[in-house]
Parts: structure tokens; sequence; C-alpha cells
């Protein structure tokens, strides 16, 4: 395992190993792209303007840019060049940064000074329902346990193309959507704020490389076309969606806003994680089959924060249990000729595990409104009041190596009049 001559905490998220990539500016500099190691960010478009970068592949200063588009768009090549040489730059016998401390001061910058942006222009969204465990539980919910499933659903991966603008960074705070809803099934519906806030606990991966439409991507090349992962919050108005969602799906119960982490983790740092998905049954599609460990060791974690109040943990889940995996995802998003621009966002819809403590949503932690959950002040909630707080973690880890997302944060607001 790698050590850095820079002073890292035991059990840092941003390890040597790790570096991942992320926009940030400070008072005195202009949004620019950093990657984390440590308590610190390196400023890449610094480090760049050093000259000890020279070599690796890039022509110009693409870090210094409000967005990581231009950079990822050099390609893979180049994203595995700057994360190697940025490992051997850090390793704790390489001097060639470590002795200068004029370099350093301009470089490395502690991360409490500076204010983290969205790492990329999100040019289109779409979002997955790729749990078995969530869909199941969802299905019991609204239809009964013997329809849980819908016929389609174990033969492909379920999404709908969501809302890019509405994408915000980790720290954001929401304001509770406004919108029709039927408390009543015998009434007529009512103009309101939501009424059954929810949280999504849900992963993201951002597209690499982009494809011309009328081509397709197969799941042997997926990742080749898949730069890295956040953590997403993927915010949801339980009772807009419930009254509004029939025939054409989720639409303003979904689009007033997700959050998301704001360091991209590199696909080489997740490496080490992969891991075997759930069995599929019945056998799918030629076009769906894959080979090797599509799936990812990524522990996940949801705290709930009233205001003022200690936050208490919700929710444990893993990446692992998804059913359709990435390769998956992308292969059938493609399958039609659907193409592909870098900065595109895919996230894996609601992440829940097979026991109730690893439940990725309000709406089946509480089991809609029927088992409320205790704060640390006693006070009860079965979805989000007004000034919760929701706090997302992700991490891997193993053999004494830890890969972390850091978090994702988001508060609710009241609606605005």
């Amino acid at each position: 395992m790698k050590t850095s001559w820079l002073p890292i905490e035991q059990g840092s998220d941003f390890s040597l190993e790790n570096l991942p990539f992320g926009v940030f500016k400070t008072e005195g500099l202009t949004p620019r792209a950093g990657v984390a190691l440590g308590g610190y960010v390196i400023d890449l478009s610094a480090l760049y303007s050093s000259g000890l970068m020279n070599g690796i592949g890039i022509s110009n200063n693409v870090f210094n840019k409000p967005y990581l588009n231009d950079f990822i768009a050099l390609g893979k090549p180049v994203w595995q060049a700057v994360r190697s040489f940025l490992q051997t730059m850090f390793e704790k016998e390489n001097t060639s940064l470590k002795d200068n401390d004029n370099l350093i001061k301009h470089i490395v910058i502690p991360m409490k000074e500076v204010q983290m942006l969205m790492p990329i222009q999100v040019r289109d969204y779409t979002d997955f329902y790729s749990s078995e465990e969530h869909a199941t539980n969802v299905g019991i919910m609204f239809r009964g346990k013997e329809n849980a499933l819908m016929p389609n659903w174990k033969h492909l991966p379920v999404g709908y193309h969501g809302r890019a603008s509405s994408i915000v960074i980790s720290g954001t705070n929401i304001h509770r959507p406004k919108g029709q809803i039927r408390p009543d099934d015998n009434l007529p519906p009512v103009f309101s704020p939501s009424r059954q806030m929810d949280f999504e606990l849900e992963m993201a991966f951002i597209i690499g490389k982009s494809t011309n439409l009328g081509d397709s991507v197969s799941t042997q090349e997926a990742e080749e076309h898949i730069f890295g992962m956040v953590i997403f919050n993927d915010w949801s108005a339980r009772d807009i969606q419930k009254w509004e969602y029939v025939p054409l799906g989720p639409f303003l119960g979904k689009n007033f806003a997700s959050s998301v982490s704001p360091w991209i983790v590199t696909m080489d740092a997740l490496a080490p994680f992969r891991t075997e998905g759930p069995a599929q049954e019945p056998e799918v599609l030629p076009y769906l089959q894959y080979e090797g460990n599509k799936n990812f060791d990524i522990c996940l974690e949801v705290q709930l924060q009233p205001e003022n109040v200690e936050p208490v943990t919700i929710s444990r889940s893993n990446h692992k249990y998804l059913y359709w995996n990435m390769a998956q995802q992308l292969a059938h998003h493609t399958v039609n000729g659907c193409n592909l621009s870098i900065g595109d966002m895919m996230a894996s819809g609601t992440i829940s595990g097979p026991t109730e403590d690893a439940f990725g949503s309000m709406l089946e932690i509480a089991w809609k409104g029927t088992k409320p959950v205790t704060m640390a002040d006693g006070s009860k909630r079965v979805f989000i009041q007004d000034n919760d707080t929701v706090i997302m973690k992700a991490w891997c880890e193993k053999e004494g190596l830890r890969v972390g997302f850091g978090e994702v944060i988001g508060k609710i607001l009241p609606a605005k009049p």
C-alpha cells in the first residue's frame, strides 16, 4: 500500500490509492480542478503551471476551468497518467515537490480553506431502478406481495430520463417542493407543499467517453466509457410522485433537486473492490450478459439530523446489492443507438439491502409511515421534516486500504411562498 509524505490521518477517505477529482475555489483562486489527498486539495492548475506535469500528454492547462469536462475529454490514458503521476509525486520517497516549500504553498491547500463546486457540467441525466430489494419493497407497499415486481423488471434495467439542471453540489439547501397531491383517494387533488419528502440513497457514474448517434456500447466496453463515481441523493416528493406518475413516470416529484458529492472516485481506484453481483434469473438477453465482477463493494451510510440535534444513522447499505450493474445499465441505455456525451450522469436508483437496516429511503425505513424512526432528541420521523439534514457517506475498505467518496449533505428548507 502506498504512503505519502503529506500527513494523512488514519482512516481518511482520500488515501494515495484514491486521488479523486473535483472542482474547487478559494477566496483568492477562481474555480479549478483539484484532487483530494488526506486533508488537502492538490491544485492541478498550479501543479501544471509549475512544469512538473510536462510529458504526460496534456498540451494546455485544462485544469484552470470551472468543470472537469475538458480534462475528461482527453481520454482514459490521460486520466490514468495524471493519477499515476500524482501517486509518484506524493509518495513518501519522492522529493521533487516535497523539498520545495515555495511550490508546496501554491499547490497543496488545506481542505478547510476551499469551497467545493459541481465537478462536471452535467449534459444529460438518467436514473435507473436497479435494486431488487428496493423495487420489491415499493411494489409490496403499492401493489401487494404477489405483484411486487413488474413483468419487465428482471429482463431489463428500468430507467427514466431526469432533469440535469437541478443536480446540485453537496451543501446546497433544498426548498420543499410544491405540487398536486391527493391525500384522500375519495377527494380531488389539492395544491400543497409535499408532505412526504424523502431521500433516495444512490450512487451515480459519470460518462467519460462519448458515442455517436446510432452506436451502442456493449457490457464489455462499458467501463471504457465511465470516468468515475459519486454519491447521489435523489430527493423525492413521494406524494407528488404518487399522484402524477401514471402513465409516464416521475416528473415534479423528482426534478426539483438531486444532490451529489463533490469528489469523483475513478474506476481505477475502485478496481480492488470489485465483487460478484446477485444471480440473475431468468437469464438475460445476450446484449445484457457480461463476464467478470461488475459490482463494487462500496459501503453506504445515511444519517438524519434534525436542526441542532445530533445525527442518527438510519441506514447501512452497499452498492454490491444492485441487481443490474453499471455495465448492463450502459449497454441497455445505448442499445437503441442513444448517444452518450462527456459529463452525462447516470444514477443507480435507490440502493436497498436485504435487511431493514439496509433500506435506502424513508418510504422503506418507516414502511409507508407505519414504523416511525426515533431521532436523538426523541422526536419521530416517517418522512423528512423542514430543517432536517440528510448526510450520506460511501467508502470501500479492505486489508488496510480505504478508498472513500466523502459525503453528500443536503438540508430541507420550508417551501417558498
